[in-house]
């Protein structure tokens, strides 16, 4: 891959000088405490829904009382599973390009959403899962767990965990959107990567609430001078990629 010439470089800085400048303009603050982000956060509806089925189901497992010790592996196999998770669902899902079948166009909302996010990265209402996507979603985790796993307790254990980590999910991109600048080093690196991959190129940078493991591991990780900025992160799917 060529290096691009700095005229290249030029343009990513000017979309992020200008955005910071709107933004400004509006008097919107520039830095915001980690306090504040999270009152704002729970302005949205996406933490009421996702943090109700959260406390309903540590309620159940509470309940349900002591289970078998090998339930402790359902936790730690998602979080480790989880970066490959999201990389796959930024992909196929939140980049899915629109389709026809015959006179049916596919293009699921969660989609549309996502070019939308695209478009405006700072309008903070499209950061968050939408309602409807949340509706269908939540109980249906519910329906997986009691179809998957051989007991209550395990089922249970399942739901808090899909639920817990869908919450960190969710305040971590808020995060990483809002006017809350990045103090620690995980989140610096979640922080850089994510912006790259809204002011950069949309073809790279896919970890969200991650810190770019499976990116490195899967070949979407360059290093940020080695790669065109690109005409359509603002718009997604307006031209081929090259």
């Amino acid at each position: 891959m060529t290096r691009p010439g700095p005229e290249v470089e030029e343009l990513a800085n000017r979309r992020l000088a200008a955005d910071e400048a709107r933004l400004a303009a509006a008097g919107r603050r520039t830095s915001l405490p980690l306090g504040a982000a999270w009152r704002h956060f729970w302005g949205a509806p996406s933490p009421w829904l996702i943090g109700g089925f959260l406390v309903a189901a540590v309620t159940g497992r509470v309940l349900a009382g002591a289970g078998a010790w090998w339930e402790l592996v359902i936790p730690a196999a998602l979080l480790a599973a989880f970066p490959a998770i999201e990389w796959v669902v930024h992909v196929a899902v939140l980049h899915w390009r629109p389709r026809a079948l015959g006179p049916v166009r596919l293009d699921p909302l969660l989609a549309r959403k996502h070019r939308a996010h695209h478009a405006d990265p700072r309008d903070l209402p499209l950061v968050f899962i939408p309602t409807p996507v949340l509706a269908w979603l939540l109980p249906a985790y519910v329906v997986l767990a009691w179809l998957v796993l051989p007991t209550v307790t395990s089922g249970l254990t399942l739901l808090v965990s899909v639920y817990a980590i869908k919450l960190g999910y969710e305040w971590t991109h808020y995060l990483v959107h809002s006017d809350y600048r990045p103090r620690s080093r995980w989140f610096r690196h979640v922080w850089r990567n994510h912006r790259l991959h809204h002011y950069k190129n949309e073809h790279y940078w896919f970890g969200v609430a991650t810190a770019g493991t499976v990116d490195r591991v899967l070949g979407t990780y360059p290093q940020p001078s080695a790669v065109t900025t690109s005409p359509t992160v603002r718009a997604l799917h307006d031209r081929e990629r090259p």
